[in-house]
């Protein structure tokens, strides 16, 4: 087989920088270990930038989002009993994010590649990327028990932490950055409606919460837990019984109770990979990086790298300037490395980590931050997303 680029990974960024792909006129073939079952089950983010909403437009798969996503003009914090709007729309030049499930995403993208007739092959086993310095690189994989080979111009490696892309490059090229934090989020996913009509996001004595939503009627709740804690031993009553004793006195009466349709605990870190390109291979969102979800940049992180991809390849295919894939990793890093600095600083205020002078320390940050006009814009700003650098 050969196509102009492989894109190994069927998540949303790998099927949305396919699809622009395809609509641009470049060749390329998705592998995915998983069955597209798997791949849609993975629940995941909900909040989108404005520049992840302007790629899906641009790709042609905005119509459901159009329709049923939730667009937000403002986001909450609570702290101190009380609870603090950052309006997005004044603070950062009339911009709002969108609620829109990353499941749903994902299920849009899929259609649209199937409609398309591009290439997709799922269920792949022992993939291998080869000669990625030289001008002929390939790729290798195994489905249903035989070898196949795929030769190309490019490889996007977008199959997430785990995946091989990172993998090859040679441990004495790539430095990896990481911090673990020392909680996880207990999330609950239920058919219950949301508590607010805008995210809340809060600090008690008990600890953090977030009140979320991925549709009018379905919402997703989290509390920090310890690392030693088991997501067995939490029932729903105990889960609902810890969020409500979390809440602001305002809101507790219009908490809506269900049973959970998922129910698990994610660990929190930040991790960087550098360089996010080794010859003709180029790393794509959780390849290269992970944020804690506190600033809601993972998703939309990995749609700023499928951006500069994706210029960078229609100024390769389309312009004849093969040279323009030296500046991929420049231009990508930049970015992470702000969201990077504005998911740690989000996640440290709004956890309880250090004693009791960090938390006096935090609590005033919290009350800087959203009680001042430099503050929140500051905060709005970097939540609807810094903008995009342009390709040369």
């Amino acid at each position: 087989m050969k196509s102009q680029v492989v894109i190994i990974g069927a998540g949303p960024s790998g099927l949305l920088l396919g699809q622009l792909l395809h609509k641009a006129g470049i060749d390329n073939i998705v592998l995915e270990r998983a069955t597209p079952e798997y791949v849609l089950g993975r629940i995941r983010a909900g909040v989108l930038e404005e520049g992840f909403v302007g790629l899906v437009k641009e790709a042609g798969v905005a119509q459901r989002m159009d329709r049923e996503g939730l667009p937000h003009g403002g986001v909450k914090v609570a702290f101190n009993g009380e609870i603090r709007r950052i309006d997005l729309h004044k603070y950062a030049q009339g911009k709002q994010v969108i609620v829109y499930g990353q499941t749903e995403i994902t299920a849009d993208l899929m259609e649209a590649r199937v409609a398309s007739g591009a290439p997709s092959v799922y269920e792949v086993e022992n993939v291998e990327i080869h000669d990625l310095m030289e001008d002929a690189p390939y790729v290798l994989f195994e489905k249903d028990g035989e070898q196949q080979r795929i030769d190309c111009d490019y490889v996007a490696g977008c199959d997430g932490f785990h995946g091989v892309s990172r993998k090859t490059i040679p441990e004495t090229v790539r430095k990896e950055y990481e911090k673990v934090y020392p909680v996880g989020w207990l999330g609950v996913l239920s058919d219950t409606p949301p508590i607010s009509d805008e995210l809340i996001y809060g600090v008690s004595d008990r600890g953090f919460f977030l009140c979320s939503m991925r549709s009018n009627t379905r919402s997703r709740h989290y509390v920090d837990v310890s690392l030693e804690e088991k997501v067995e031993d939490w029932s729903d009553e105990r889960f609902w019984d810890e969020l409500k004793n979390r809440l602001p006195d305002e809101v507790k009466n219009d908490l809506v109770t269900g049973p959970s349709i998922e129910k698990s605990i994610a660990p929190l870190r930040s991790f960087v990979c550098e360089p996010m390109q080794y010859g003709r291979l180029f790393l794509v969102g959780d390849a290269a990086h992970i944020v804690p979800p506190t600033g809601a940049k993972g998703l939309n992180l990995a749609s700023s790298d499928v951006n500069y991809l994706y210029r960078v390849m229609l100024k390769v295919f389309k312009e004849n300037k093969p040279e323009a894939i030296a500046q991929y990793s420049s231009l990508c890093l930049r970015r992470v490395w702000h969201a990077e600095r504005f998911s740690w600083w989000m996640t440290n205020m709004l956890h309880n980590f250090g004693d009791e002078i960090d938390r006096k320390i935090m609590n005033s940050q919290l009350d800087f931050y959203t009680g001042t006009e430099a503050g929140l814009r500051v905060i709005a700003e970097q939540y609807v997303g810094l903008p995009y650098e342009e390709v040369t």
